[in-house]
């Protein structure tokens, strides 16, 4: 067979030596020139061959490193199995797959057991977030603290992790306070099941941290939009609501885009109100009107804080911090927090005459 040009007697040495390997593992000392062997067949056979190859060498502790590394760097259908469970893998082999590979790669060597430490961090510093979010999932990984502390870190930005690390079994209760600041209530209700927070005082403090830095911190420039770009802000709005696309979620984003107008317009016309009603619980001292005028339309209050400090940004420091902390206090229904808007919003009207 070896004398042979046939790719088909070249596919039949390679997988006979790998069964002949399998049954009786090779020696030390002749196992460089065997992988010689295999090397020089594996980089002679078609996809499938080496697909079969892969499967059969997965769990080899006898298989020539070369080869393995080979494989893990090859496609990832042949590369999976090897990535997954070959004992022959060592650190170094892996954070070259995670520096070199495509991200299919990445995410298996995240999803691989008992994952040490070493490569867990090359993963979070390299924080892309499908392969932090597989790694998040991965139970048996050695993350360290440190880790995990960055790990929440990224899921403020990276919502897909939010819900691996609840259930995360190195979560600590300090670390389950701070993702407990940015997750929805479904999370929130996993995280409380596990550690014992109080919502009520844990939002107390970040708004008072909230207010704190921006009472200590310069009154930021409101952002000026042309009348002509108002317009056409209205317009899509307009759109948007006359095909029922118009949703709470899209306000939230606007904000996020620093796209007050687009918010203002969007807010008014979900929850019935008046762009100039708008407007006023905006520049109000208290955020508690522009707070019952979410709530009617739908907006989780669990993301109201940081919507009014990205407000805040946008309009120069209003609405300002005077009142009490409404949104602390439970939820309230959408006609219920409506008829509050309205009520505070008239009585500032008549305030102002």
């Amino acid at each position: 067979m070896a004398r042979s040009r046939s790719g088909d007697d070249r596919q039949r040495l390679l997988l006979a030596i790998t069964a002949l390997c399998d049954a009786n593992p090779p020696a030390e000392e002749i196992s460089e020139v065997l992988g010689e062997v295999l090397l020089m067949l594996a980089q002679q056979v078609e996809r499938d061959v080496r697909r079969t190859l892969a499967e059969r060498l997965a769990h080899a502790d006898w298989a020539p490193h070369a080869l393995i590394n080979m494989l893990a760097l090859d496609q990832i259908q042949i590369a999976r199995p090897i990535l997954a469970s070959s004992p022959v893998l060592r650190d170094e082999d892996m954070i070259v797959v995670l520096l070199q590979a495509t991200i299919e790669h990445q995410i298996e060597v995240a999803r691989r057991p008992a994952l040490s430490g070493r490569v867990a961090d090359v993963i979070i510093d390299r924080a892309e977030p499908a392969t932090l979010t597989a790694l998040a999932s991965n139970r048996t990984a050695e993350i360290s603290p440190d880790g995990v502390r960055r790990l929440v870190e990224h899921s403020r930005r990276i919502a897909a992790l939010r819900a691996p690390l609840t259930r995360h079994p190195r979560l600590t209760d300090v670390l389950a306070e701070q993702l407990y600041q940015w997750v929805g209530t479904a999370l929130r209700q996993a995280i409380g099941a596990r550690f014992q927070i109080d919502e009520e005082d844990l939002n107390v403090s970040v708004q008072e941290a909230v207010d704190k830095a921006f009472r200590d911190s310069p009154t930021p420039a409101p952002v000026v939009e042309s009348e002509e770009f108002e317009e056409s802000e209205r317009r899509l709005v307009a759109k948007l609501h006359a095909a029922d696309q118009l949703r709470p979620s899209y306000l939230v984003r606007a904000v996020r885009e620093r796209r007050l107008n687009l918010f203002v317009h969007g807010l008014a016309a979900l929850g019935g109100f008046s762009v100039a009603e708008i407007r006023g619980a905006l520049n109000a001292g208290s955020p508690e009107a522009i707070y019952y005028a979410c709530s009617a339309v739908g907006i989780d209050r669990a993301v109201f804080v940081a919507m009014i400090n990205e407000i805040r940004l946008m309009n120069g420091g209003a609405p300002g911090t005077y009142g009490a902390q409404v949104w602390l206090r439970g939820s309230m229904s959408a006609a219920s927090s409506a008829r509050a808007f309205r009520a505070l919003v008239r009585d500032n009207s008549s305030s102002a005459v």
